[in-house]
């Protein structure tokens, strides 16, 4: 079978097939030889392979985004090769039955050399490392989160039945009473009283009720150390809260600029801008910022059908950070986000329109950070005040062509 040929596009390049003990390089181009290469993926034999490449002038480099095995790789060659790409596995799957390293790295650096592949957006160093604060804080809030359900699951296998007459068992009245219980008290009707929010719902004697149950001293100590626990993780978010704030303090006036969009705050804020940036010239547009970050639907289309538009696999911590700022912006009052949810939400359910709001929300950040402008809130009678005036024109129009003469004035309450 004759071998597949493409136009070269690339004059010097090198496809990698990388893995986590070697990487298999092979390199093409103008003047130099096709060759084919094994490594080690130890600094030092990392350090080797960029000499032998930029030695032959190589001006690219492709390798697949495999796991975390490509970082050291691209730590090591960052400012020596001009053009270091990560793309996407899925773009270069080689034929089935012919997939072995050397073959792979052959056919990367093929693709390379055509012009097919399409390098992954890889923020600069900074940006990277204020990812790893911000992905590393939420691995930890989630882990709060964990320690508090596990208390409730204790309390529930000794017959206390606390979130039964708790709506919030980290409120304020829950988070004393698993105090009390963690610390061994025998609760009393007054202990309840004490400590009851006036707007619970059930009355102390039902508190009380709910409260007694058989606390062992196992019990006692599995919950004092998941209290222990989440005492020191509590510690270390605020470290990292500390650290975080002080990396972002040169963008002070654009955070303060995105903390006038509704849903945008603190956290939620400094997580976005560690995976978007601030850099708006790597995205041509802002529909294009919403399709990296796979915020908007996706396309599948056959034979003339439209099939399901679900979303792609963007980036997971930018669509996290979205549908929680979507959740408190379709909360605040007077706003287009509430009024977007409560429209949307009615004939295409929550999640869907989560994410439009989601969208919604990621094209003012791009607005107010590629323009250097101020959010303009739009209020909640924007759309339907639209939807009314296009309503009103189309009735006047029907009635205009059966020969009325229209004058439409609004009915006094």
């Amino acid at each position: 079978m004759a071998a597949v040929e493409f136009t070269q596009v690339v004059s010097r390049g090198c496809g990698m097939d990388i893995h986590k003990e070697v990487v298999v390089a092979t390199v093409r181009g103008e003047g130099i030889q096709k060759e084919t290469r094994s490594f080690g993926t130890f600094t030092s034999s990392l350090t080797e392979l960029r000499e032998w490449l930029v030695s032959l002038g190589i001006t690219h480099v492709a390798m697949e985004s495999t796991g975390v095995y490509w970082k050291p790789i691209y730590n090591v060659f960052e400012g020596h090769i001009p053009h270091v790409w990560v793309v996407n596995a899925r773009h270069i799957k080689n034929v089935p039955g012919h997939k072995t390293d050397k073959n792979d790295s052959e056919w990367i650096c093929q693709l390379l050399m055509a012009g097919l592949l399409k390098p992954s957006f890889i923020p600069p160093r900074e940006q990277r490392e204020l990812r790893d604060l911000t992905r590393y804080r939420r691995k930890v809030i989630q882990m709060v989160s964990a320690n508090k359900n596990r208390i409730i699951r204790t309390l529930e296998d000794g017959n206390v039945k606390l979130s039964s007459v708790l709506s919030d068992t980290s409120g304020k009245t829950g988070a004393t009473l698993i105090e009390m219980l963690c610390d061994g008290k025998e609760l009393t009707l007054q202990d309840i009283e004490d400590v009851r929010h006036g707007r619970c719902h059930h009355t102390s004697e039902e508190m009380l009720e709910a409260c007694t149950g058989y606390m062992n001293d196992h019990k006692r100590y599995m919950l004092q150390r998941i209290r222990e626990c989440n005492r020191k993780l509590t510690v270390e978010i605020v470290e990292l809260d500390r650290r975080i704030k002080e990396i972002v303090t040169p963008y002070a006036e654009v955070m303060e600029r995105l903390d006038e969009i509704p849903g945008l705050h603190d956290r939620t804020l400094e997580d976005l801008i560690a995976e978007i940036g601030l850099d708006m010239t790597v995205y041509p547009s802002a529909e294009s910022l919403c399709k990296w970050a796979a915020m908007c639907p996706g396309n599948n289309e056959s034979a003339g059908k439209k099939k399901s538009g679900k979303t792609n696999h963007g980036d997971k911590y930018v669509k996290a950070t979205l549908v929680e700022a979507a959740w408190a912006a379709s909360r605040t009052k007077g706003t287009f986000y509430k009024e977007r949810f409560e429209r949307l939400s009615k004939r295409k359910g929550g999640k869907k329109a989560l994410i439009a709001v989601g969208h919604s929300i990621l094209k003012a950040v791009h607005y107010v950070v590629s323009t250097g402008g101020r959010y303009h809130e739009l209020g909640e009678q924007y759309v339907p005040s639209k939807i009314e005036k296009k309503r009103k024109d189309y009735l006047r129009s029907e009635l205009q062509k059966l020969g009325y003469e229209v004058s439409i004035i609004k009915k006094k309450d």
